[in-house]
């Protein structure tokens, strides 16, 4: 009797393998990478550098609101002069057929390193993105951003910035 009990639980762990293993596909496929490379502050002649980033997004936190699909995101850049930025914030998704609106907001830690100071440690990323997609797990986007710190610090210069856009779920 234990013999018979002991081999429908392997059969039955043997057979849930595959649904376990779809699961995981799914799951996998809810995270989303952007790597991006551009021209941080292209306006400022004297302080323009390029920049590279990566941001992160996990689907499985997104939340249909009033607003339309929200979603968290993370990230950090770093330009050619050192400077860097690390932020969390939230976007929304608009998807117009294979072309994809993302307009997002995102406090974050700025540090000037050999670049251009814009008067305060805490700066807001407003930022406005499209993209297409390729296929299902990835997309070519273009991106502007604007970061402020709202006035916080003596001065508020602001950089305006323009980045090409890979993305990929896994």
């Amino acid at each position: 009797m234990k013999f018979k009990e002991i081999n429908l639980l392997v059969l039955t762990f043997l057979f849930s393998l595959p649904l376990l293993a779809e699961e995981l596909k799914l799951e996998k496929k809810n995270t989303e990478f952007n790597v991006y490379t551009g021209m941080f502050d292209f306006s400022d002649d004297g302080k323009r550098a390029t920049l590279v980033g990566v941001q992160h997004q996990d689907e499985n936190l997104n939340r249909d609101t009033f607003l339309g699909n929200l979603s968290p995101v993370t990230g950090a850049m770093i330009t050619a002069d050192n400077a860097s930025y690390f932020y969390t914030g939230v976007q929304a998704q608009y998807k117009i057929g294979s072309l994809n609106f993302t307009p997002s907001f995102a406090p974050g830690y700025y540090n000037e390193g050999n670049g251009k100071d814009l008067g305060h440690v805490l700066e807001f990323k407003s930022e406005v993105q499209l993209s297409l997609n390729l296929a299902e797990e990835s997309q070519l986007g273009f991106s502007y951003n604007h970061l402020s710190n709202a006035s916080l610090g003596d001065k508020n210069p602001g950089a305006n910035s323009y980045m090409f856009n890979f993305f990929k779920k896994f």
